[in-house]
């Protein structure tokens, strides 16, 4: 993500980080600009947020080993890297 404006496919690329309090407060600050000036990703942001949500209820306090968690990271990289990915954002637009 460059220093002062983040594209949707960087920032639902670190959304996870930004939920997970995972990400520096620079990168928070672009993250939170972003969505909010960027309806279709806040609306992502927002199903992102319910799912996380969700799978807290479901799971307690078990967290992922963090093998798992950056192979998920490492994947959901690659596919909002994709072109198809790209023209669904901004069809949503």
């Amino acid at each position: 993500m460059s220093d002062e404006t983040a594209d949707c496919r960087e920032v639902l690329a670190e959304v996870y980080l930004y939920l997970d309090l995972e990400c520096d407060e620079g990168r928070r600050g672009l993250i939170q600009t972003h969505l909010d000036e960027c309806s279709p990703c806040l609306r992502e942001f927002g199903i992102e947020q319910e799912v996380k949500a969700l799978v807290a209820r479901c799971c307690g306090g078990e967290s992922a080993p963090t093998e798992l968690r950056d192979r998920l990271r490492l994947r959901i990289e690659e596919i909002a890297a994709e072109p198809s990915f790209e023209a669904e954002l901004r069809d949503l637009a």
